[in-house]
């Protein structure tokens, strides 16, 4: 094909544009006293606080987050995709533990503590619609970790041989509820109840019954996060 005769004298862009300017100091400073607010309602309130109320806690005007982060799923990543990975990384080293059952304990007891401590963080992992790419991403790394360690638990014959993965954080969710219940008067209840589901973990014996119902499946554990979702805002 010809080349136009004005395409010789057109600049490239790309290298006029040059390197991406770092922030302003007074724009920086907004962008971290933007995070910092949205960590804090987050943490305490949960996801379903808008970026107008972000913006308030933050002391800076709504526009100016809309210019940091062009929607809530931007800045929910920002803060969150790091969490999910801690979460991971827990499960990761219980896999290395010599004793399975303890590897396996360890992570429920340390992911609880995470989770029991940040509404946030729990709504991410809990509920299957938050959140964009990265965090569906990340969220989906723990799911074959876990199973993992279900998986070397029973294999050792220290873990009931009817428990299937998707138990393990069902049972997460409904213990770190507990903690959010009793938050004003007994935050730490959760501990009380991982105790008594330990136990509960343990191989078959005389006197522990069956379990009435069979775990849900990957795809039921699915829908039960989408279905039981907050509206998002």
């Amino acid at each position: 094909m010809a080349q136009h005769p004005g395409d010789r004298c057109a600049p490239d862009l790309a290298q006029c544009a040059g390197p991406a300017r770092p922030l302003r100091r007074d724009a920086q400073r907004n962008r971290q006293r933007i995070l910092k607010a949205a960590s804090e309602v987050f943490t305490e309130r949960g996801l379903d606080v808008t970026l107008d109320e972000v913006a308030r806690h933050a002391g800076v005007g709504v526009g100016t987050v809309y210019r940091r982060f062009r929607t809530k799923e931007d800045l929910v990543e920002a803060l969150f995709v790091d969490r999910i990975d801690e979460v991971a990384a827990l499960a990761e080293e219980a896999a290395k533990a010599p004793d399975p059952w303890c590897g396996l304990a360890c992570f429920m007891e340390q992911a609880a503590t995470k989770l029991a401590g940040d509404l946030g963080l729990r709504q991410l992992m809990m509920f299957a619609t938050y959140g964009g790419d990265r965090i569906w991403y990340a969220r989906q790394r723990n799911a074959p970790l876990v199973t993992r360690l279900v998986e070397r638990a029973q294999a050792a014959g220290q873990l009931r041989s009817d428990l299937r993965p998707t138990d393990i954080p069902f049972l997460l969710f409904v213990l770190t509820e507990a903690a959010q219940l009793a938050r004003h008067v007994s935050p730490e209840i959760w501990r009380r109840y991982l105790t008594l589901v330990l136990d509960g973990l343990r191989p078959e014996r005389e006197g522990v019954s069956p379990l009435p119902v069979p775990a849900m499946r990957p795809d039921e554990f699915e829908m039960t996060m989408r279905q039981n979702a907050p509206r998002q805002r």
